[in-house]
């Protein structure tokens, strides 16, 4: 896959990686990579501050949103526009993964290729997350989807993925202020045909991120990756999860 010079481009230089870069080509090819894409009106260090939880052995990789999130909001990104809240047209998520696989192939093309690969992301990112996995199912072996949704229409891997059922998580809360009813509906309705599905509900997070779901995450990564035992959680996945810092910003 080839970048085009009419979609907006993954930064290679802002992404924000869990080890240091001079270590990446003898990592990479042995540890699993966690993509992880900020909610909207946020950035790439924002979610960075979750590596530490996640299964250890794992490199992840937080993104910057290809888009300059319009004003009020200042120094933030998106991947798509807003258009219909809950209901963005689904071709620029299309175009969001494009950019997103131009910039794995360059990772790949770099470093080699990690032995599993897996979207992580809130909000906006979670919608991402999930988007991934319905453009190009061959490449990712999981998803997690923080207080994200679907979008309405037809993916490429969407008949792969009825049939595979590749492991995802969906964490949320039924008072999130920001995702609409209809976005949950229709994710509720998508996801179960096309995934082997984890879906927990955190009362009291909002639209945000907590220390019980980051945890969970983590037995899910293993569970779904192979790691390790899923009852023996690393303690690193009793740390404290920081609320996404544009929880209170995003929208779908």
């Amino acid at each position: 896959m080839t970048d085009s010079p009419l979609r907006a481009a993954i930064d290679d230089a802002v992404v924000v990686w869990s080890v240091p870069a001079d270590e990446l080509a003898d990592r990479l090819p042995t540890s699993p990579l966690v993509i992880i894409m900020h909610g909207y009106g946020s950035h790439e260090n924002d979610l960075i501050s979750l590596a530490p939880l996640l299964p250890e052995g794992t490199i992840a990789a937080s993104l910057r949103a290809p888009l300059v999130a319009p004003q009020p909001i200042v120094d933030g990104f998106a991947w798509f526009t807003i258009g219909q809240p809950g209901n963005p047209q689904i071709s620029g998520l299309d175009d969001a993964a494009a950019s997103v696989l131009e910039w794995l192939d360059r990772v790949e093309a770099a470093y080699g290729t990690a032995p599993s690969i897996t979207t992580l992301g809130f909000s906006q990112g979670g919608a991402m997350a999930v988007h991934l996995l319905r453009t190009a199912p061959a490449r990712f072996a999981a998803a997690v989807n923080l207080s994200g949704f679907t979008v309405t229409g037809d993916a490429p891997g969407d008949q792969v993925l009825a049939v595979t059922r590749p492991p995802v998580f969906w964490g949320r809360d039924v008072a999130d202020p920001i995702i609409t009813a209809e976005a949950v509906a229709r994710t509720e309705a998508w996801l179960p045909g096309h995934s082997t599905l984890t879906a927990n509900l955190y009362p009291g997070i909002l639209h945000g991120v907590s220390q019980e779901e980051i945890g969970d995450v983590t037995v899910f990564l293993q569970a779904a990756l192979g790691l390790s035992d899923p009852d023996d959680a690393p303690a690193s996945a009793t740390a404290t999860a920081p609320a996404p810092a544009a929880a209170t910003e995003a929208r779908g």
